[in-house]
């Protein structure tokens, strides 16, 4: 059975987001050379949150956004059931340009990985950073880290990191689950 508490809601998800646009805002001025790519399936929500907050306070709709599927490029896709691949829309291409690779929940940097290995059929990018909502520490498989954090979240491995979206769930949160037996 789990258990869960609620460790961001709301208002406080609207502003991490706006934290987190300024922070872009500030490393890549108006976007002309740079591109954001939410990760399927959940990293794309927040991309376009970021995407649509980028806009607004710019004053622009140049900026380009896209959404990348990784999982025929994890290295665990063969394992169990087969798995159903998410759609990729990006319309663009990345070479020589700046990547914001988009994720909600960072854990043990698989999905990262398969990100990178996924993203390089659209081209070769000058640089590549790594936002993400929930940065869970202590966890990783790889050496990957986050250029761009909403919150970092001390995790043990039994406890599982979720983040509800309102075009999902209904509701903006974050709930630390725990497995009770």
């Amino acid at each position: 059975m789990q258990v869960g508490s609620a460790i961001l809601q709301n208002q406080q998800f609207e502003l991490i987001i706006k934290r987190l646009c300024y922070q872009l805002i500030e490393n890549h001025d108006n976007f002309s050379n740079s591109v954001i790519i939410g990760l399927q399936p959940r990293g794309v929500y927040l991309a376009k949150r970021i995407h649509q907050e980028l806009q607004r306070i710019l004053a622009s709709n140049t900026i380009l956004c896209g959404e990348l599927d990784v999982t025929f490029f994890r290295d665990d896709f063969r394992k169990g059931a087969p798995l159903l691949a998410n759609k990729t829309k990006i319309d663009f291409i990345i070479e020589d340009k700046k990547v914001i690779l988009v994720d909600d929940v960072l854990y043990t940097g698989r999905t990262i990985r398969a990100g990178l290995d996924a993203m390089l059929a659209f081209g070769r990018p000058s640089k590549v950073e790594l936002l993400v909502l929930v940065d869970r520490r202590y966890s990783r498989h790889l050496p990957i880290e986050p250029d761009y954090i909403g919150m970092s979240v001390d995790t043990i491995s039994s406890e599982k990191v979720k983040v509800n979206w309102t075009e999902t769930e209904g509701k903006d949160e974050v709930i630390l689950l725990n497995n009770i037996d």
